[in-house]
């Protein structure tokens, strides 16, 4: 069980944080929480003693005998601020220390997260901007918030990431065996996930069972190490991992323009997406409709090689030290069927995962063996996804370095 403290600033996006707090109490932490005295006015403090089980104070006279501004920072294994407004982010860049949240973000020497949440010109703004930054350079993690609907009728990023996300933040911080090292700071990490489709009439298509979880687990624990992370999605239905930016693609072709639009910035690149190697010919524009005749056979066309494609797009043009990450996805892995499709894609790490039995596409669990291009492999045991993307990002991180 984790100690674990959540802070409350004053934004509209306080109402989320109640669901993050009970996530974190199923998970057997032990959670206390520190509102803002204005916090208060968006959720009042019954509300947050109930779900916590523990008492809620917003200043440093409260028991004061028990030293609170100093004991729960110390105590913490965990400080996440959710949601983290401009006032807060300002107020802990300066080190003030006028309640007992800023106080306690002062004490602490555990992990400290922040969950920004405000209107897009208050984030986009040089001030906050700065304040992120050093936040950031003293260790702190600041978690870019999503894009979305905001108050009112305002669209933009500043939408505090959606409580399962933070949670899921929460959970890999407590657990990662590497701290809080950073090895992908100011590294620009582009990732593939999801499963792609082929249209062959307006209700059907060609397509897979993958649902995204491991491409946006290595999306946020890259994240989390202080990479800037763009996923091209295809056909995700989950939240958007906290701290990425997230496109949209449908097909394996809008797929590939989107990677290789993306491919010469980044640093790494990641095809975790299941890509469908073939699509129909021809699209029919109306329902295929079953009329008592057997159709005619569908006539299919390859679709391009989006790993390869970056791979060689690297080889060209650069830019130098790219690392390029592929994943293979077999019912039967193979040893020297995986090292030929290293060879053949051109990447450096390749992570062949076993489906079905439980495996891979739709599970919460996944086990695989990366292959590099120098000729060494890594097993990697069954365990949870988010496990198995920190040790893919050891294994590029040390390519990096």
């Amino acid at each position: 069980m984790a100690r674990v403290v959540l802070g409350v600033s004053a934004g509209i996006a306080a109402y989320k944080a109640a669901s993050l707090l009970r996530l974190m109490r199923e998970a057997g932490h032990r959670v206390r929480v520190i509102p803002t005295a204005d916090a208060l006015r968006f959720v009042g403090e019954p509300t947050w003693a109930a779900l916590s089980g523990e008492p809620v104070a917003t200043d440093v006279w409260s028991n004061v005998d028990e030293v609170p501004h100093v004991r729960l920072g110390q105590a913490a294994d965990l400080v996440i601020v959710a949601p983290a407004t401009a006032d807060l982010l300002a107020r802990a860049a300066a080190g003030l220390s006028g309640d007992l949240l800023t106080a306690t973000l002062l004490t602490a020497r555990c992990p400290v997260v922040y969950a920004p949440a405000m209107h897009t010109e208050m984030w986009e703004h040089p001030a906050t901007a700065a304040n992120v930054s050093l936040l950031r350079s003293r260790g702190a993690i600041v978690v870019d918030p999503a894009s979305g609907r905001l108050t009112g009728a305002d669209t933009g990023p500043g939408r505090l990431p959606e409580p399962d996300e933070l949670f899921a933040v929460v959970q890999a911080l407590l657990s990662r065996p590497n701290g809080l090292a950073v090895p992908l700071a100011r590294k620009r990490v582009v990732i593939s996930a999801g499963g792609t489709r082929e249209e062959l009439d307006p209700v059907r298509f060609l397509g897979n069972w993958s649902t995204g979880r491991q491409g946006y687990a290595l999306a946020r624990a890259a994240a989390l190490r202080g990479a800037d992370v763009t996923v091209v999605a295809a056909n995700v239905e989950l939240p958007d991992p906290a701290g990425a930016t997230v496109m949209r693609v449908t097909s394996a072709r809008e797929m590939h323009a989107a990677m290789l639009a993306q491919a010469d910035a980044a640093d790494v690149l990641v095809m975790t997406a299941a890509v469908a190697d073939f699509r129909p010919v021809a699209r029919s524009d109306s329902k295929i409709k079953k009329d008592g005749r057997v159709p005619d056979p569908i006539a299919l066309a390859e679709n391009p090689d989006i790993l390869a494609d970056l791979a060689a797009r690297r080889a060209e043009r650069g830019p130098a030290g790219q690392v390029v990450v592929g994943f293979a996805a077999e019912t039967h892995p193979d040893p020297d069927a995986a090292r030929a499709k290293l060879t053949r894609k051109g990447c450096d790490l390749l992570v062949v995962n076993p489906v079905g039995n439980g495996l891979g596409f739709g599970s919460a669990e996944n086990e695989a063996v990366v292959y590099a291009r120098e000729g060494s492999h890594t097993p990697i045991p069954r365990g949870s996804k988010e496990s198995l993307a920190e040790v893919v990002w050891d294994l590029v991180a040390a390519r990096l370095r």
